[in-house]
């Protein structure tokens, strides 16, 4: 006789299992923050007072008496004592891999207000390091030589200064061999003042750089795992909870190790979403397809996931305002095959006056798979016309924009003119026409990685120099750009419904800040930092009074 499941008997089992849930749902929070200004970011931009998390997930939000009741025994109970909280921040185009194989063995001249502080800390390096130590600053001011010598005579130091200059000490040279320009990477030169004598730093095109940079000495494996560990630290100190890494220069699949082994050791402190590059050899849709032969879109958890393929895709599409046929040709080959492996692409592009190379091929590919649900994106495109974000609403792809301007609006003024500067990004825009837009830095060699930098640009527009660019047509309310380092970055991780907000349900990622973001002065908001740093329930960072 065959047995029968009545209908019946599957109401009472779906209820019994509804009243489990509901039952351990209900159990008494971890932890419970009270007496707090908590900024919740959720449609509706509510203000609560206390929340209450379990199981490292948000389980309720309301008053501090509500909250306090929930509590139980064994509950931890923090007094916020009236502080403002927000959803953990997440940088949507941050470098964060790279950044952390040296920030232990690297001079950090992040936060630096003067190029005498910076030449301090190289003075304060050069003290506790042995002679003969290399000491490098990856991102920063641009001195000379002879005060670089004057702070560490018996250091060789290196300085880079985005991807075009580098200054070394005479004994940088000589440790690297540099006595002619055959000696430095094809485009290379030699730089010289109005007298043509020799300055000590060396330029040329981002590929010269980069093959300079990696002429220089490389961490171990261990202190790559230790640079890990503290940069990642340093970001929670930030209130950054995570990161989307897109890849880039110098990052060969020995790059991620030391990231791996920390995620396998379960010492990750920040969620990385991260992406799959190559490094223009001209044999990049091989090198795409064997490195993630093995990596399904997604694969990983909440801490650690492969996102899927960028920035550089193909040498031909990259920096290249005018890529040949055979270039978009190649590139259109990686780009269908990636929409017919369901993988997220995301993409460098500087300039709108030639992204029309790019999006037509998002156009053609398109046409055979819809690429909307797979959240393609484009990243910088600091001068996007209306037009252009028209065609990438209508094809679902997303705008990662970096605070760029804020170190090298003077100049781009005098490229495109004060009319173009004033909307420089038009992030306002892009949100009007419904563009998903989710703000980062670019750091570390070309950028800080301070969020608060950032955000203090987003609201005023102002360079590192003071000078006021942008106008207001284009710049965002204290809400919306908050919403942009949040909920809006973490659309381009597919994690939009589990973080990025603090909500019910969802993870329990925040910051508790140094000051109220939404009333302190903006040209102040840039001095921001985390009192308490929490990824997943988990506490992260502390410094008084949470200490």
């Amino acid at each position: 006789m065959k047995s029968v499941i009545r209908p019946s008997s599957i109401v009472n089992f779906v209820v019994c299992v509804l009243l489990a849930s509901a039952s351990a749902w209900a159990q008494s929070p971890d932890t419970v923050l009270v007496n707090g200004k908590i900024l919740t970011v959720d449609a509706q931009s509510s203000v609560r007072e206390a929340l209450a998390i379990r199981g490292g997930r948000i389980t309720a939000l309301g008053t501090s008496a509500e909250m306090r009741k929930l509590a139980g025994p064994q509950s931890r109970v923090i007094d916020l004592g009236g502080r403002t909280v927000i959803p953990g921040l997440i940088d949507s185009h941050l470098h964060a891999i790279r950044a952390a194989l040296s920030f232990t063995t690297e001079v950090n001249w992040i936060g630096v207000r003067t190029l005498e502080e910076a030449l301090g800390r190289v003075k304060d390096a050069a003290r506790t390091m042995k002679p003969g130590s290399w000491l490098i600053v990856a991102g920063g001011w641009n001195p000379q030589q002879a005060e670089l010598v004057a702070v560490a005579p018996e250091n060789p130091v290196y300085i880079q200064l985005g991807y075009a200059w580098a200054m070394l000490t005479p004994l940088a040279h000589k440790t690297l061999g540099l006595t002619s320009e055959a000696d430095l990477p094809a485009g290379g030169r030699f730089e010289r003042d109005a007298a043509g004598n020799l300055t000590g730093a060396i330029t040329g095109p981002q590929p010269a750089i980069v093959g300079l940079f990696d002429k220089l000495p490389r961490p171990t494996f261990d202190e790559q795992v230790q640079g890990t560990k503290a940069f990642f630290r340093e970001l929670n100190r930030l209130g950054i909870t995570g990161v989307i890494d897109p890849s880039g220069n110098n990052m060969t699949g020995e790059s991620y190790q030391a990231l791996f082994k920390v995620w396998r050791d379960q010492a990750l402190t920040v969620r990385v979403a991260y992406s799959l590059g190559t490094q223009g050899s001209g044999k990049e849709f091989d090198e795409i397809k064997a490195t993630t032969a093995l990596l399904p879109m997604g694969l990983g958890d909440e801490m650690l996931r492969f996102n899927g393929i960028g920035e550089r895709i193909t040498g031909g599409m990259y920096n290249n305002d005018k890529p040949g046929q055979a270039d978009k040709d190649e590139y259109y080959r990686i780009a269908l095959w990636a929409a017919e492996h369901g993988l997220t692409l995301t993409q460098h592009w500087n300039r709108d006056a030639s992204v029309d190379n790019l999006l037509t091929i998002f156009e053609r590919v398109n046409q055979r798979i819809p690429i909307a649900a797979l959240r393609w994106s484009i990243a910088h495109l600091n001068d996007a016309s209306e037009p252009t974000l028209r065609r990438m609403k209508a094809l679902g792809v997303g705008w990662t924009v970096q605070d760029a301007m804020y170190f090298g609006g003077e100049a781009f003024r005098e490229s495109v003119g004060e009319a173009s500067a004033r909307r420089t990004p038009p992030v306002v825009t892009a949100k009007k026409i419904g563009v998903p837009v989710g703000a980062g830095t670019d750091a570390h060699r070309v950028a800080s990685y301070n969020p608060f930098t950032a955000l203090q640009w987003f609201l005023d527009g102002k360079t590192v120099g003071g000078v006021a660019l942008r106008g207001p047509e284009e710049t965002p309310d204290r809400a919306e750009a908050l919403r942009l380092y949040t909920i809006g970055s973490v659309w381009f991780a597919h994690d939009d419904d589990v973080r990025g907000s603090l909500e019910v349900g969802k993870l329990a990622d925040l910051a508790v800040l140094s000051q109220d973001y939404m009333t302190v002065q903006v040209d102040r908001i840039g001095a921001t930092e985390s009192l308490l740093t929490m990824v997943g329930g988990k506490i992260v960072h502390t410094s008084a009074p949470f200490k």
